[in-house]
């Protein structure tokens, strides 16, 4: 469970997150979505550990996150929007690298591990350095290492850049399976259609507050209109501006 209470984060005078406050369950899909400068990274990151809060309070799984960052650490996957590989490794040794970090030993993670690289076709791929690969191929890796360690929570950054037709259908149902099995994933995406197919529930952030939670049902009918695509939902709660074409 993800337990988020007035939560603020400022860089000197602009606020990036603006008194956050929100809960997750075990095993929800949640969905954490809004316009670029709008905060999601900025709470993401505070909620990986990786940032402090200015005030507030983010529990994972009952741990404080401020006050026992190793322990919770230990039971968070996570996935940034723009993930660093060591190009010189092996797909292998980056794994047995990330389940190191966690303090476990490779041989109780690697059948996980290649189990998961062969769901997403980089079984043979295992031992070529990670230069050799795609950029869908590494994108799909650093999915693999946020799950090497089975964690409890996936917290996960834009998760589809740079995946094909298949491989987002095969995240899709990754995630739905570790929703089976009581594990929070919490994730952002600017792809409305992705939110709306894969998530429980999801809160359009603006300006560093939320605008609007709940299902996507419930943010239809909140706004009254049951048919319309989510998208029009989203820009309706976060662009004040009309488009116009030049």
């Amino acid at each position: 469970m993800i337990q988020i209470r007035d939560l603020t984060k400022k860089y000197g005078e602009f606020t990036a997150v603006d008194r956050l406050s929100l809960t997750v369950a075990h095993g929800e899909i949640f969905g954490f979505l809004g316009p670029n400068g709008a905060g999601k990274t900025t709470a993401i990151r505070i909620m990986a550990g990786l940032s402090l809060p200015t005030s507030g309070t983010v529990h994972l799984a009952g741990i404080d996150v401020i006050q026992e960052p190793v322990r919770a650490k230990a039971i968070v996957g996570y996935v940034p929007d723009r993930p660093y590989l060591y190009e010189k490794l092996t797909g292998r040794e980056l794994l047995q690298f990330v389940a190191n970090l966690y303090r476990r030993e490779w041989p109780a993670c690697e059948k996980r591990a290649v189990d998961l690289l062969r769901y997403f076709g980089l079984g043979d791929w295992i031992d070529a350095r990670i230069e050799n690969l795609s950029h869908g191929m590494k994108q799909k890796l650093v999915i693999v290492a946020a799950l090497v360690h089975d964690p409890t929570i996936l917290i996960i950054d834009e998760p589809m850049v740079g995946l094909d037709a298949l491989a987002q259908r095969q995240v899709k149902q990754l995630f739905r399976r570790l929703a089976e099995e009581k594990k929070t994933v919490f994730l952002t995406t600017h792809t409305m259609s992705i939110a709306e197919a894969v998530c429980d529930r999801v809160a359009i952030l603006h300006r560093g507050q939320i605008a609007a939670i709940g299902t996507v049902a419930e943010l239809k009918e909140a706004a009254g209109r049951p048919g319309s695509p989510l998208e029009d939902i989203f820009l309706e709660l976060t662009y004040t501006e009309p488009e116009v074409l030049p």
